[in-house]
Parts: C-alpha cells; structure tokens; sequence
C-alpha cells in the first residue's frame, strides 16, 4: 500500500515544469517587443499617409 504523500512528492520533486513556464516567459516578452514595435511605427506610418493624403 502506497502512502498519500507518494504523489505529492513527486509532484513537488519533477522540474518538468519549469520550462515551460520559462518559454511562456520568453513568449511573453517576444509579444510585448512586437507590440512595441508596431506600436511606433504605426504611429510613423500614419503621419506618412496624412502627409500623401494632403499631397494629393
């Protein structure tokens, strides 16, 4: 018969976990440069189509 605290201790000893927790952190910050990015240059890009626009 196994003891209840076999699972949980195997539970709290595998590390399997822990990368992915770290890609979720790294595709975290893959997000936010993209959002930052497109960020300012959607800003540039929309001056540029007011600036052809008020050329026509």
């Amino acid at each position: 018969m196994t003891s209840p605290r076999g699972p949980i201790k195997t539970f709290w000893q595998e590390d399997a976990g822990a990368t992915s927790v770290e890609y979720a952190v790294m595709l975290a910050l893959i997000f936010m440069v993209i959002i930052s990015a497109v960020s300012a240059l959607g800003t540039k890009v929309s001056s540029a189509f007011v600036e052809a626009e008020s050329g026509w």
